[in-house]
């Protein structure tokens, strides 16, 4: 036990190993499966290596990036006590680390389509298995890669700048060793939003020219092998559900365990481990859902074409949060003093662990709320369904309906979790539950990371012309992964929330003020504009797939009308013609909205003041987050609106089936719902952890109490703060004795 008292914090690492591991055992399986024949191998060529073009396109303008803002972080590290240049080497870490994440999801998804298609021709539980071990792969990159950076990095700075300088736990020290490690953190929210802007620019663009030519004007199939735009359209399934999907989750995964150890520093602790438990806390949390995540992962499997490739999804997920919540219990009651204070909010380790409960609670509701609203056959859903009858008009109306009232009841739940963690330990306490909620992320993303690959499984299976059958099983398989692609987009957005107020509340502490006041005009004209920040945001997404489809539309056209033979299976069109559109398009459209996030907080922050910019984050958040559900909500709803006419859907006692005029309306709705569900939407948890992250790095720069020395009320940053601490700490150890005390008389 002693040593691992001594050694806890190289175990971090250890884990990550373990989750590196075992991914690449997956992938190795993945690839030894059959790739089906030549025909289905050529189609899977063309979107592995359409796949590739983006990324490497993508990288080539993110690096340029990379490293201006590597240079200009290293030069403002030198100007503050409380920062270094060694943040520039943490940011670059980070930005490769999410890349490479992406990669991983792209590499193996590129893979596991054709050969789940294959293995749709034996069976849907073969199917299954090759596709959900292809999400699996994606899932433990992630998970793993961020455990063992974020827990790598910890170890050097802190033997950096508290070890080596016998610095204290709550002091500057390991304040500018955690400000050093934001860089990791904003290294990897930099690129997620611009993967997942650039992705769901491409995915969509593609994905609109695709339905309004094919289906809509030529009356063809949705992945039929005439359509031009099809294969960009498969392309797009996997450079933004699944690469854009996995810098996002990996961006917030590092988020929440930061942001927690942030205002871990701040507690004092007497505990058997130097005073640093509530700081490695988050970090042993992450390490174990990622090891249930890999336990949860082994049960998804269907016996038969019966078996319910939903129930073995939750089955797997449900699996790794209980785990998870009865692992937590014993993390915490065996790392954490029994009393603890922050900010002057005192609670016990219990507090804490009922804090975690609360954070797994939210996020498990989350899941199960969004698949109501987004699930086929669900009251929402079929209320579409209905509307369709009278037109697109009235389609549109009902989608956007469902899309606003999906928001009532996941607010209503994040606001009671945001209460209830509050009020079991505090600021800490908000932050342990985004922590907890996002612990199992290695399981959320495997689910998530499936869908892709399914969908991208039917369309090869479509444009092979292989039998019904097999086309039905990967239609099972796309259906489930359109719900498990919602409830993973409002989990992500869910965990957002909590992230950005813990995100907000250290940035308030290192920024040495006590709170944002409303009442003054100037934070008040903040939080406006910091609401306005999500609608514009959201415009030029919008705005970006519109431009980019009606080139993919004038392009599809053109091949249709210039290329003879097309529709006779005559000739091939040009697929890499409209591979070339979605990227160009993206790339170019993809910088505006990543350069508000990125560039807003620091002129507000440095022109108007650390109060004003809490404000801006206020509003962006709150804004943001309504945003966020809305959108990916309404997406989801319409697109399984559409899917339902598939299958035949019931309106008024007469089945409608595909190519009938309820559908034609419902194939409008999932038009305009694609950018909203792929684009805008899922975007909207990175732009408010983005803007928090880059306040966070910038607020030893505008530190309140550096401007204004004489304000007692702030936060001091002297040898005064460091006196504070030292009595803290001593007021603490003497509670505890007491307590320890009285507790062995009774």
């Amino acid at each position: 036990m002693d040593f691992l008292h001594s050694n806890l914090i190289y175990l971090i690492p250890v884990f990550g190993i373990i989750g590196i591991l075992i991914m690449l055992a997956k992938s190795s399986w993945v690839s030894k499966q059959d790739a089906g024949d030549t025909n289905m191998q050529e189609l899977a060529g063309h979107i592995a290596n359409g796949a590739m073009a983006f990324l490497k396109a993508e990288w080539k303008i993110l690096s340029y990036f990379v490293v201006i803002a590597g240079v200009l972080l290293a030069w403002s590290g030198t100007l503050s006590p409380y920062s270094s240049w060694v943040i520039a080497l943490s940011f670059i870490i980070g930005a490769v680390t999410s890349a490479f994440a992406g990669y991983i999801g792209m590499r193996i998804a590129t893979k596991a389509n054709v050969r789940t298609t294959q293995a749709a021709r034996t069976s849907l539980a073969k199917a299954l298995k090759v596709s959900f071990t292809g999400g699996t792969v994606m899932g433990l990159g992630v998970a793993g890669l961020a455990v063992f950076g974020l827990g790598t990095l910890f170890i050097l700075f802190y033997h950096l700048y508290v070890i080596s300088t016998n610095g204290e736990i709550n002091g500057l020290e390991m304040e500018r060793a955690l400000e050093v490690l934001a860089g990791f953190s904003l290294g990897a929210e930099s690129i997620a939003l611009f993967a997942r802007v650039g992705g769901g620019i491409y995915t969509k663009a593609a994905d609109v020219g695709a339905d309004l030519v094919g289906k809509v004007e030529a009356g063809i199939p949705e992945d039929d092998v005439r359509n031009p735009a099809t294969i960009a359209d498969n392309v797009g399934d996997n450079v933004g559900d699944v690469a854009g999907m996995g810098a996002d989750l990996f961006g917030s995964y590092v988020a929440t365990i930061l942001a927690t150890m942030v205002l871990g520093r701040e507690i004092v602790s007497n505990d058997n481990f130097g005073g640093i438990a509530p700081i490695l806390l988050p970090m042993l949390i992450a390490g174990l859902g990622l090891i249930f995540s890999i336990i949860g992962a082994s049960l998804v499997k269907i016996t038969n074409e019966q078996g319910s490739v939903q129930k073995a999804l939750n089955l797997g997920n449900w699996t790794s949060i209980i785990l998870t919540a009865i692992a937590s219990f014993f993390a915490v009651k065996w790392l954490l003093p029994e009393t603890m204070n922050i900010r002057g909010f005192e609670f016990t380790k219990t507090d804490t662990y009922l804090a975690i409960v609360v954070g797994l609670v939210v996020g498990a509701l989350m899941s199960i709320i969004t698949e109501y609203y987004t699930a086929m056959g669900k009251r929402p859903v079929q209320s579409i369904v209905q509307q369709s009858i009278t037109g697109h008009a009235t389609n549109i109306i009902g989608g956007l309906a469902v899309g606003m009232e999906s928001t009532v009841l996941p607010i209503l739940v994040l606001a009671s979790g945001i209460y209830g963690s509050y009020h079991f330990a505090g600021l800490y306490g908000v932050a342990i539950a985004a922590a907890g909620m996002m612990a199992t992320t290695a399981m959320q993303l495997a689910i998530d990371a499936f869908g892709p690959i399914a969908d991208n499984a039917g369309g090869i299976a479509e444009m092979s012309q292989l039998p019904e059958e097999v086309r039905g099983r990967t239609d099972n398989l796309d259906a489930v992964g359109n719900t498990t692609a919602a409830t993973g987009k409002g989990f992500a957005i869910a965990s957002a929330a909590l992230t950005s107020l813990a995100l907000f509340a250290a940035f308030v502490g290192v920024a040495g003020i006590d709170s944002i006041d409303i009442y003054h005009a100037n934070v008040l004209a903040g939080l406006f504009v910091g609401g306005m920040i999500p609608f514009i945001f959201s415009a030029l997404c919008i705005s970006a797939v519109g431009r980019a489809a009606m080139d993919m539309v004038q392009e599809v056209r053109r091949q249709f009308r210039e290329i003879p033979g097309i529709m006779e299976y005559q000739a091939k069109p040009e697929y890499s013609k409209c591979v070339e559109i979605s990227t160009k398009a993206s790339i170019r459209e993809m910088m505006l909205p990543g350069a508000i996030a990125l560039i807003v907080p620091i002129i507000v922050g440095f022109g108007f003041g650390p109060e004003v910019l809490g404000g801006l984050l206020a509003g962006v958040t709150v804004s943001g987050v309504l945003m966020g559900m809305f959108q990916s909500n309404a997406g989801g709803a319409w697109d399984n609106a559409k899917k339902s006419f598939e299958k035949g859907a019931k309106i008024n006692g007469e089945i409608y089936y595909k190519k009938s005029e309820p559908h034609k309306a419902s194939v409008t709705g999932d038009t305009v719902g694609d950018p909203f569900k792929d684009t805008s939407g899922p975007s909207m948890n990175i732009l408010i952890k983005l803007m928090s992250i880059v306040s966070l790095i910038i607020a030893p720069h505008i530190n309140a109490h550096q401007s204004e020395p004489n304000q007692t009320k702030n936060i001091p940053k002297t040898e005064q703060f460091q006196q504070q601490r030292t009595n803290q700490k001593a007021s603490y150890i003497q509670k505890e004795r007491a307590y320890t005390t009285t507790k062995a008389l009774n």
